[in-house]
């Protein structure tokens, strides 16, 4: 916010900020009783998701960024699989989670080149 860094050029920047957004909007649309499970399991993640890639664009080394990358990777995988759970149990329909899927395909490919 107030550093003017390299993570904030990144394409991806904008995306994931955007992304994380719409994980924490999913508290709507999950029942009370996962507030202290799923909800916080993904909203930590997708934390994970942008900070980790910040994180990762201060580094010198590219091993280095390339490894806060591939952890930021993980995190999109980790609330992809969340996403699955929650659907199998009845909490969200598949169709009311494109816009939240888009996003993950979205920064899955853009990390992807990061990291490859």
């Amino acid at each position: 916010m107030f550093l003017k860094l390299n993570h904030q050029k990144l394409d991806i920047y904008p995306v994931s900020m955007l992304f994380v957004a719409e994980c924490y909007k999913l508290k709507r649309q999950l029942p009370d009783s996962e507030k202290f499970a799923m909800i916080s399991q993904i909203r930590r993640a997708a934390l994970s998701v942008h900070l980790n890639l910040a994180e990762g664009a201060s580094r010198k080394s590219e091993v280095e960024r390339k490894r806060f990358y591939e952890i930021s990777r993980s995190s999109l995988v980790e609330i992809d699989a969340a996403l699955d759970i929650a659907q199998q149990l009845g909490y969200l329909e598949k169709m009311s989670l494109e816009r939240l899927g888009e996003s993950i395909i979205k920064c899955f490919k853009i990390l992807s080149g990061l990291i490859d």
